[in-house]
């Protein structure tokens, strides 16, 4: 995918007069993006319409108009795009109640690299987590991770799907302390169904400790 750049960007005004549409239009291009690994944890893949809105919100909460800053959005927001044979997702770790979010927290430390994904028979690609800062320390993680899958040539090539979105023959497992999730994805169904129809087209699996 091409990196954003500032001619796609709308100005500050423009963006305030389309923002809600343009709101629920990535709001519903994310559902068929998320993929829930158990009931707290979720990947979301990112393309360049999930990147230019978190960019134009930014853009828009600090009020930066002048094309030095903007130029630095992009630079920090440009990477998390896909590019070349690979994914990237932003993973996130969900608790509302506070205590059990530091307790999970706490619980969770390295899961980001104990992230994969599996392509047909091939195997497991573990995620790249974090390229831009450590998220983790030795007492707990972040709610909040980069991961990129680097995919080879022959999974391509077996799977010519590969590039936008994992939609088939896929497992993303995570495995720490306390938490064991598998999701599969089976082929015969849509990308849409992934989130509109969760119990037919994504089997969450506890796996036993």
């Amino acid at each position: 995918m091409e990196k954003l750049n500032l001619d796609e960007l709308w100005s500050l005004e423009k963006y305030a007069q389309c923002r809600s549409e343009f709101r629920q239009e990535v709001l519903n291009h994310k559902q068929a993006r998320r993929l829930s690994i158990g009931p707290n944890v979720s990947l979301l893949f990112e393309d360049r319409i999930t990147i230019r809105y978190q960019v134009q919100e930014m853009l828009r909460v600090e009020r930066i108009f002048e094309p030095q800053g903007i130029a630095e959005e992009l630079a920090a927001y440009n990477p998390l795009i896909p590019d070349g044979m690979n994914w990237k997702a932003t993973m996130l770790i969900q608790f509302d109640d506070v205590e059990e979010r530091r307790i999970a927290l706490r619980n969770m430390v390295g899961i980001e690299q104990r992230v994969w994904v599996r392509v047909e028979d091939f195997p497991p690609v573990y995620a790249i987590a974090d390229e831009d800062l450590e998220r983790s320390t030795e007492e707990k993680t972040s709610a909040v991770h980069f991961l990129r899958f680097e995919l080879d040539s022959g999974m391509g090539r077996r799977w010519p799907a590969v590039r936008p979105f994992p939609r088939a023959f896929n497992i993303v497992l995570t495995s720490t302390r306390s938490l064991r999730y598998r999701a599969i994805l089976f082929p015969h169904f849509p990308p849409i169904c992934l989130c509109r129809s969760i119990p037919s087209a994504l089997w969450l699996v506890r796996v036993a400790q």
